[in-house]
């Protein structure tokens, strides 16, 4: 499409007008690619500094930011350009307009063995040996794709997308708009044992897992069902990839959590709560509202909304960042202070 037609298109999806952009030579865009390899015919997007020098060398029609260093930039280049506060999200709206991602048509595949109790929805798409149990309810448009397992009771909301060797566990709830990646679990049993004199003790876990509308769920990640209650995942939650949420964890709406942080039992997460990769967090711990927890942190009290921590245990992130600019020093200072304690004649 033209870039003219694509600047229609992305007012009307975006629901905001430009008033600073130039057609150039309205060129014709037929993919979009990264700033550092585009070239005439795609389209990419500026954000940052970091990619900054691109700009230079690129020819394809740029998404910029609204800054007037980078618009005079590209009005000498002779690009076609559009300015916006939030590059990145106009692009992850254009982005629709290029690439749709493979869906099967509808239909059952002969593979798939389904209970006589299920209800089906209409227009589902039900992949090769796909295993669906008593009493599940399957909405309409549901893609289940090959070897997905569904246990008794459990109910997938209108718009699902199971990708292949998942597995939902009995009772569990998933709304509706939700993905869940391959090979992830949820609902399994969380790990419930009591200490006895002969051993272990198994605690059933009877509770259920629960999956707000728009929850994405990443490839091998698992969310646990509690003994008594349910887990629950807030909605529009993104889960990355290899993430474990375990059993009675609550989780706020919007939240975000990188890949192979783990959640022990009874945590409880606000809205908009940012987890990093390797995010460690402790049994009950709380996390208010907009909270931050950088990588490889490790949590094991309770953490302010609005509040960064880092570190293990983690501490205020301003904090931390000082610590860790001495941490670099120590080797000096013991140096420094072998030197003192010679000098003064101390033993160590």
């Amino acid at each position: 499409m033209k870039f003219s037609e694509l600047l229609k298109q992305l007012e009307k999806l975006s629901d905001r007008p430009f008033d600073q952009f130039s057609l150039a030579d309205d060129p014709e865009l037929t993919t979009i690619a990264p700033i550092a390899q585009a070239q005439g015919g795609q389209l990419t997007y500026l954000e940052g500094d970091k990619f900054a020098d691109c700009l230079e060398s690129t020819r394809a029609a740029v998404i910029l930011p609204n800054r007037p260093e980078l618009i005079s930039q590209a009005r000498e280049l002779g690009l076609a350009w559009v300015a916006v506060q939030d590059p990145k999200m106009l692009f992850a709206v254009a982005v629709r307009l290029f690439y749709q991602p493979f869906k099967p048509k509808p239909g059952i595949h002969p593979s798939a063995w389904i209970d006589p109790t299920v209800q089906l929805g209409q227009e589902v798409s039900i992949g090769p040996h796909v295993a669906i149990y008593e009493g599940v309810t399957i909405g309409d448009r549901v893609c289940l794709m090959a070897n997905v397992v569904i246990y008794g009771g459990a109910s997938i909301g209108a718009d699902s997308w199971l990708h292949a060797n998942c597995t939902i566990h009995e009772r569990s709830i998933i709304g509706q708009h939700c993905i869940i990646h391959s090979g992830a679990v949820i609902g399994d049993e969380g790990f419930g044992f009591v200490p006895t004199a002969q051993g272990w003790q198994k605690l059933d876990q009877t509770g259920r897992v629960v999956l707000e509308d728009g929850v994405d769920v990443g490839v091998n990640s698992t969310i646990d069902r509690p003994a008594m209650g349910e887990t629950r995942i807030g909605r529009g939650t993104k889960l990355d990839n290899m993430v474990h949420i375990g059993h009675g964890c609550q989780l706020g709406e919007g939240c975000a959590i990188a890949a192979q942080a783990g959640l022990a039992g009874g945590v409880e997460l606000g809205k908009g709560v940012i987890l990093a990769g390797q995010v460690g967090v402790a049994n009950n711990v709380k996390m208010g509202d907009r909270a931050i927890a950088s990588s490889k942190s490790g949590l094991h009290s309770d953490v302010p909304a609005g509040e960064i921590v880092s570190g293990y245990p983690a501490i205020s992130n301003s904090r931390w960042l000082k610590t860790s600019a001495i941490y670099r020093r120590l080797p000096e200072m013991h140096k420094l202070l072998r030197q003192i304690q010679s000098h003064l004649g101390l033993k160590d």
